[in-house]
């Protein structure tokens, strides 16, 4: 029966935690496809802008300074300023959009007009023709920025050689150089930012993978106190009840069938438990041969602490406790070893203090640790890992207590009290 809780209470327990592995890799997704979202929207918004006051500039100089057709040069400018902005979602469209309106706002302009201004490229097409080139850069690679620059140019030498008779060299040095230069910009910029989002990713990935590690190594460690404490003692039950018939000649009849079904009983615990170390254990990971330690083993672990240049004392007042169950023994050793290791990863140079005490019906552990030397706050870094949960998961496993957290001066204390027969034993 006590396995079969046991089990209960570890399946509710994992369920719990792949519950919170959903939501949190949920959340990851979310803020992931958040960035390029949100980035995609500051470019329509900055784009769209841009659209607008160049339209509001472009028609007008053409009209007056070009002397070109309103509503032709209406149609064509809005093809030729919106095309970074359709640009963000079609590329190609966009390409194809700014080159057409490049080759045919040149044509529609007065020759005559044209001696006087700037021409193929007037400083508001100008200006259109570096921010799509940009626009593209930014939002799908320098492959198509650089087939708009190749392109956009090219519209600039077409209507230069369709009208010969009107000077346009200055004016298409001037754009190529700062068209070119602009697109190396963007080039770096862009590099910059996809790399900027690669190192985020990576950050996360191992954010994630450190926490799983964790996950899985406190999850290996139970599966092997299970094997080693409760599996043994149910096997011990399966040999003894097998035999006692061949033990005991006299045993009745009745006796020897409940000793019989007793020992089914416990080797279909035994089946049970198999199951769960098989869903608790991984692929990579195999039982240690090494005995678990315990209460007795304190004191070598605090050395152990101490050759590592910490400053950790020891108080042990502790009776027999060779009575004490495997599994106190075990959660209260494994306590003091997370406390500890967590104090010395996460409050460097600080004074430790560590206090085992016993009674008639409980260990108590106390770990303390002043505050940090260093720039790590220890009530910061260590309620964000799995230190703590494995410490209240193995207090809850014995019926204990445990009480952990910074009092006011940023000292750290880790107390917890683990009796020596549980609620469900005293049943």
């Amino acid at each position: 029966m006590k396995a079969a809780r046991l089990e209960k209470r570890e399946y509710k327990r994992e369920h719990k935690r792949e519950q919170k592995n959903e939501k949190r890799e949920r959340k990851q997704r979310g803020r992931a496809a958040r960035r390029p979202l949100d980035r995609r929207t500051t470019m329509i918004v900055i784009l769209s802008a841009i659209a607008l006051v160049l339209y509001s500039v472009t028609v007008p100089v053409h009209v007056a300074l070009y002397a070109s057709s309103v509503p032709i040069m209406m149609l064509l400018a809005a093809v030729a300023v919106t095309a970074a902005l359709v640009g963000v979602r079609y590329p190609n469209l966009a390409i194809i959009m700014f080159t057409v309106a490049a080759v045919l706002i040149p044509l529609t302009i007065s020759r005559d007009a044209a001696l006087h201004a700037p021409w193929p490229w007037s400083v508001p097409m100008l200006i259109a023709f570096a921010v799509t080139v940009a626009a593209l850069t930014f939002q799908h690679g320098w492959r198509h920025g650089l087939i708009m620059l190749a392109l956009g140019t090219a519209a600039g030498l077409v209507a230069s050689v369709m009208l010969p008779t009107v000077p346009s060299a200055n004016s298409l040095i001037v754009t190529t150089s700062v068209v070119g230069g602009i697109y190396l910009i963007a080039v770096l910029l862009a590099g910059r930012l996809r790399l900027g989002d690669e190192l985020t990713r990576q950050r996360e990935h191992t954010a994630e993978e450190q926490a799983r590690r964790e996950l899985i190594e406190e999850r290996t460690r139970i599966a092997r106190e299970l094997h080693d404490v409760i599996a043994h003692s149910m096997s011990v039950i399966q040999v003894q009840a097998s035999t006692a018939r061949y033990r005991l000649p006299d045993l009745p009849a009745d006796a020897a069938s409940e000793f019989d079904d007793l020992a089914a009983t416990a080797r279909s615990s035994l089946t049970e438990m198999r199951r769960l170390l098989g869903v608790l254990r991984t692929e990579d990971q195999s039982a240690e041969l090494a005995p678990q330690q315990g209460i007795d083993d304190i004191p070598a672990l605090v050395d152990s602490i101490r050759r590592a240049g910490v400053d950790v004392g020891l108080e042990l007042v502790t009776a027999d406790v060779s009575a004490a169950p495997a599994g106190v023994q075990i959660a209260a050793f494994r306590i003091v070893q997370e406390a500890l290791s967590n104090a010395v990863r996460h409050a460097p140079g600080s004074r430790i203090s560590v206090s085992v005490r016993t009674d008639d019906s409980a260990i108590r552990l106390r770990v303390h640790n002043t505050a940090a030397t260093g720039e790590t706050s220890p009530s910061a870094a260590q309620s964000n890992g799995h230190g703590l949960r494995g410490m209240r998961e193995r207090v809850a496993l014995v019926d204990g207590t445990l009480e952990a957290g910074p009092d006011a001066d940023g000292d750290w204390t880790v107390a917890a009290a683990l009796p020596w027969v549980s609620k469900q034993e005293s049943m």
